[in-house]
């Protein structure tokens, strides 16, 4: 595996910083912001300088029933190409449920989702997996995520799901030890055992964040400073195998440049520390021989492929098919769809505001419903600025009240939309110059659409969009 060394994630609101801080060996670009055509000049300088750039997924969806979107995979791989990655990343997560597999209609989290640990999730993941791979052109790495809810019958401990998972596709794991503190807090898992578990042999990279906690759940909010516990569990790991790479993610209220070196020193010293103490003494003989064994190795900054999980991304098809019929579910749609309606029901609970699944603690469900409705809110307001400005003090909590009854469908763009309309046709809009205002954005962005071939439809659309200019 590649030695990444020190890192920090890049985006927009700190490109030029990033590109000021001294000691950034390489970078990780969200894979969904990065245009192949059109790369930002930030990551193009980044790159003319030696500094490597990964792309980190967030919509695939890879722990879905549903297999992977061809179209989100041909984009991954044509960012991984035009960035000249070493490799990709994504999530052990879902981000969306329903359809075909379910006949019932389509809906998106709008974040990450967890996976239950369960061996037909374990099947339909491994799938997934080999099917990624097969469409990347370098290898894949898929990220442990944080979780404020845990599924009832769970079959296996996350360390266990995370070996099965990469002794049987060979794939690379990026681990978030702020994601480990996560559950922590709010599952009761204990980060030293999940460690003592998986294949830390595996790990491609390590990502650090920062979080806060409120009424006893810790919030992976990827807004606030790396706490000491998360650092801990870093310096744990690193006593066990160095990581090849360590990256600190920040996502919004960004602090001066100076407070995000003092933390990126902080991971490099924790790292070090660790990493010295598990050296084991050696004679004089002993370190002779090994100057030796070093001076032949072509390659001394290469982390050593991992001894217990084999590399089966270079490996056909059939070839990776056949090591692991053995594994596999005789059958694995009928794990889908169990899977498949699992994940539907939780998701319907959270954000459309059904019955509670069985087993599931509804206190907590009801938080990670308004933390997914805060989500929402605050990514639109990233997608369309305007509308904050426009509503002021009340945007938040009308989003977040119609966040409630009404799932997003179709990504956060046309989220904007519906919630601009929802106001309108609604009659929630008071102010007359508020109204207008709102009515003149939705005009000018809902564009036009290719016309519907049913009478009755395009009826709806001429007669909506009569009433909103209205």
């Amino acid at each position: 595996m590649k030695h990444l060394g020190t890192g920090i994630g890049w985006r927009p609101e700190i490109a030029a910083a990033v590109e000021g801080m001294p000691g950034i060996d390489w970078v990780e670009a969200v894979a969904e912001n990065v245009c192949p055509g059109h790369l930002p000049e930030s990551l193009v300088r980044l790159r003319e300088r030696g500094v490597t750039v990964v792309p980190h997924g967030v919509s695939l969806g890879l722990g879905g029933a549903d297999r992977p979107d061809e179209g989100k995979l041909a984009d991954l791989a044509a960012a991984a190409e035009a960035l000249g990655s070493p490799l990709v990343t994504e999530h052990i997560a879902f981000v969306r449920a329903g359809g075909a597999l379910t006949a019932s209609p389509l809906l998106e989290a709008g974040h990450l989702l967890p996976v239950p640990r369960t061996r037909d999730a374990l099947d339909v993941l491994c799938e997934n997996i080999r099917i990624a791979q097969d469409a990347l052109p370098v290898p894949l790495a898929v990220e442990n995520i944080a979780a404020l809810i845990s599924w009832p019958g769970e079959e296996m401990t996350e360390g266990q799901f995370l070996y099965d998972l990469a002794d049987r596709t060979g794939v690379r794991l990026l681990i978030d030890v702020a994601n480990l503190h996560t559950n922590h807090v709010n599952r009761g898992e204990d980060p030293a055992k999940a460690l003592d578990e998986l294949p830390v042999e595996a790990i491609a990279y390590v990502h650090v964040a920062g979080g806060f906690e409120r009424d006893g759940v810790w919030h992976d909010s990827h807004a606030h400073a790396v706490p000491p516990a998360v650092l801990a569990i870093l310096a744990d790991l690193s006593s066990r195998v160095r990581p090849p790479g360590v990256l600190l993610e920040r996502d919004e209220n960004f602090p001066a440049p100076a407070e995000l070196e003092r933390e990126l020193t902080a991971i490099r010293e924790t790292v070090e520390k660790a990493s010295i103490s598990m050296v084991p003494e050696v004679s004089a003989p002993e370190a002779a021989a090994l100057a030796v064994s070093d001076a032949v190795v072509p390659a001394a900054s290469e982390t050593p492929e991992p001894t217990k999980v084999p590399d089966e991304t270079a490996a056909s098809p059939a070839e990776r098919a056949s090591g692991d019929a053995h594994k596999a579910s005789p059958s694995t749609d009928p794990a889908r769809q169990r899977l498949a309606l699992a994940q539907a029901a939780l998701l319907s609970a959270l954000v459309a505001g059904t019955p509670v699944p069985e087993g599931f603690d509804g206190t907590r469900l009801s938080v990670q419903a308004r933390a997914l409705a805060g989500k929402r809110a605050d990514v639109v307001a990233k997608v369309a600025p305007e509308l904050p400005e426009i509503l002021a003090e009340g945007y938040r909590k009308s989003f977040v009240a119609y966040a409630h009854g009404h799932p997003m469908t179709g990504g956060y763009r046309r989220d904007a939309l519906d919630f601009a309309e929802h106001l309108l046709l609604g009659g929630r809009l008071e102010d007359p110059a508020v109204r207008r205002q709102v009515s003149d954005w939705w005009l000018e962005r809902s564009g036009p659409a290719p016309l519907s071939q049913h009478p009755a439809a395009r009826l709806a659309r001429a007669t909506r969009r009569v009433l909103l200019r209205r």
